[in-house]
């Protein structure tokens, strides 16, 4: 069951031919219709229309995502953010605005919010926190912890 909006929907079926698809295109994002057909032993129109039909039923996406090392970001800090006096879901929205976050959530637990950041150099650390995202309206605490190692790392939202 998928959640979309507080409604509960279905979940689209997936078959194995669409599976199969998805799988090749997490592989190679580029792969032409004509080379997902070969390789699945299907027409390269079977390929386009289950591609429209996964993208409306919106069971996927097919997205650009750049590593952040090729661009020199070298520094992943995983941040938990206290807000007080201000809705959340602003704050958030003021810090998903700054360059430098990947991401941000809102969150049950100890902190309102969660943010994953990358920056370039050691130095940026502190310039981002104290006059970034400290200065924004809302931000009580700050808790940032900085990833030592990627064990793993990847963009896929829903295993199949």
């Amino acid at each position: 069951m998928q959640i979309r909006r507080g409604k509960r929907s279905g979940a689209p079926t997936l078959d194995e031919v669409d599976a199969g698809i998805i799988d090749i295109l997490r592989q190679n994002g580029r792969a032409t219709n004509q080379e997902i057909a070969e390789r699945m032993g299907v027409t390269p129109s079977t390929v386009s229309a289950r591609l429209k039909r996964l993208d409306e039923s919106k069971a996927m996406r097919v997205v650009a995502v750049s590593d952040f090392a090729a661009h020199d970001y070298n520094i992943l800090i995983a941040v938990g953010v206290k807000v007080h006096g201000r809705d959340s879901k602003a704050v958030a929205e003021d810090l998903a605005a700054l360059p430098e976050v990947f991401s941000v959530s809102l969150m049950s637990g100890p902190y309102d919010l969660e943010m994953l950041v990358v920056l370039r150099e050691f130095d940026e650390i502190r310039l981002f926190l104290i006059d970034h995202v400290a200065a924004i309206p809302g931000v009580s605490a700050l808790n940032p912890g900085i990833a030592a190692d990627i064990v793993k790392f990847e963009f896929n939202v829903a295993p199949l």
